[in-house]
């Protein structure tokens, strides 16, 4: 006679659902309270055994069941199981507790995952990528997508950079140019076509093919097809011509995106997934690309350029060098020194000639540049990076049918994360300066048989 109108309303069976559903709700915060605050286990492991054991003892003896809001109401079941205190369940103290707890764990587990991630890369590159990436993130300096780690970051002043990039005499004389099918390169992808060159873009990561070759106002891609329809993975890959391998052709300029480069020796730090050396390798072996000759070109942020640590996130970069340095001269065995955090590059990277900020154009000087090398290192290519990519598989195996002999298969590797996908950040941030740094990376020796290949960076 004294239930609640709730209760008297509710149909039939609901009301036991209803408490079963609150039980089983309970239930899984006793095991998060178990997990997150040992301080707190077997009080409350005692608290939820003590109500549990009432609410089904009422329901099974009493038509009187308890509400599942009553679990938590009485004094006894609040303190039953403490021996010294006859405090409430406090909640909001509970919460704050795991948000803490959760945050160290978080913590920890990047610590690791850093350390566990510096074991399968070249140590300095990651330094350097993970400070960028934060900054650019810290800073509000990216556009989507986002978060910019593990990509080629879309930076504020992309478009602005790519019209600077523009008014190159190298890139006004190219015939056809080859550009990364990254975001922060598609306004270079739009005036390439609205140049009428020939654009040469790889399908990203080499997953679905090899290249497409686009040229605006022809047959193939009439004027009346709008120009930023075109610049997209998917529209390249919809209006695109697909190329094969044994197809001939010229490159005359080619432009990629960076996390980082270095003003003094070209020397460059991309994503960490090495497609921009594979496509370099091979282009230069199948005869489309003199690797002596055709000059590479970088669209990036201010801040993406090495300023000698004057500036964050150099300073930073520099700082956590310092404390991770295994030498007391400044030359560390990576290659780096007191003066840069560019290291010893691979036989395989491909640095850059020119680099185009938002607000400058920077010629890396021919005296300090470093060289750029010339067909696929195989004997650096990893079995999986090579059972990802087709198009490498039918290389590699054209290339042993015509020396006969097979070609050496580089080290084993875990290959690194990607970007995760379809989330988007926003805003907006101001540009800043940098300047021009000093010091100068080396480049690492040794390739196999045939030529050569490339893996992870």
């Amino acid at each position: 006679p004294h239930r609640p109108t709730m209760m008297r309303l509710a149909p039939k069976g609901s009301l036991c659902r209803s408490q079963s559903m609150a039980r089983r709700r309970v239930l899984i915060l006793a095991c998060i309270a178990i997990s997150r605050q040992h301080s707190l286990a077997s009080a409350f492991s005692l608290q939820l055994s003590s109500c549990l054991d009432k609410n089904i003892m009422s329901s099974n003896s009493s038509p009187r069941s308890r509400l599942p809001t009553e679990l938590f109401t009485s004094a006894d079941d609040l303190s039953s199981s403490s021996s010294s205190s006859t405090k409430p369940f406090d909640e909001k103290a509970f919460e704050t507790d795991r948000l803490t707890k959760d945050a160290a764990a978080m913590n920890e587990m990047k610590e690791v995952a850093t350390k566990e991630f510096s074991k399968l890369r070249t140590p300095w590159k990651w330094r350097i990528r993970k400070a960028v990436w934060d900054y650019l993130e810290e800073k509000d300096l990216a556009q989507f997508p986002r978060p910019v780690h593990h990509r080629i970051p879309n930076f504020v002043g992309a478009d602005e950079a790519a019209e600077r990039m523009s008014t190159l005499p190298e890139f006004q004389a190219a015939s056809m140019v080859k550009v990364n099918p990254d975001t922060p390169q598609r306004r270079v992808r739009h005036l390439v076509l609205e140049s009428g060159k020939t654009l040469l873009t790889p399908q990203p990561r080499l997953r679905t093919g090899f290249f497409s070759t686009l040229k605006h106002g022809t047959d193939a891609i009439p004027s009346d097809v709008r120009i930023e329809a075109l610049t997209s993975s998917k529209g390249a890959a919809k209006h695109g011509s697909p190329i094969t391998l044994y197809e001939k052709y010229t490159v005359d300029l080619v432009v990629v995106g960076s996390t980082a480069v270095c003003p003094t020796t070209g020397a460059r730090v991309g994503k960490g997934e090495g497609f921009a050396e594979l496509e370099w390798g091979i282009l230069s072996q199948q005869g489309n690309l003199d690797a002596t000759k055709v000059l590479v070109v970088t669209t990036v942020h201010d801040c993406q350029v090495f300023d000698g640590g004057v500036e964050e996130p150099w300073k930073s970069v520099m700082a956590q060098q310092e404390q991770d340095s295994d030498s007391e001269d400044g030359m560390n065995e990576d290659g780096t020194t007191s003066q840069t955090p560019f290291g010893a590059l691979v036989t395989h990277d491909v640095p850059v000639d020119i680099i185009v900020t938002p607000t400058r154009i920077i010629h890396i000087p021919n005296d300090s540049k470093l060289p750029k090398p010339s067909g696929v290192y195989w004997d650096l290519l990893s079995p999986q990076k090579l059972a990802q990519i087709r198009v490498l598989q039918e290389l590699k195996k054209r290339t042993e049918e015509e020396l006969g002999e097979a070609l050496p298969s580089g080290p084993e590797e875990v290959l690194p994360p990607t970007a995760s996908r379809n989330r988007r950040g926003g805003g907006r941030g101001g540009g800043r300066g940098g300047g021009r740094g000093r010091g100068r990376g080396g480049r690492g020796r040794g390739r196999g048989r045939g030529r050569g290949g490339e893996g992870r960076r």
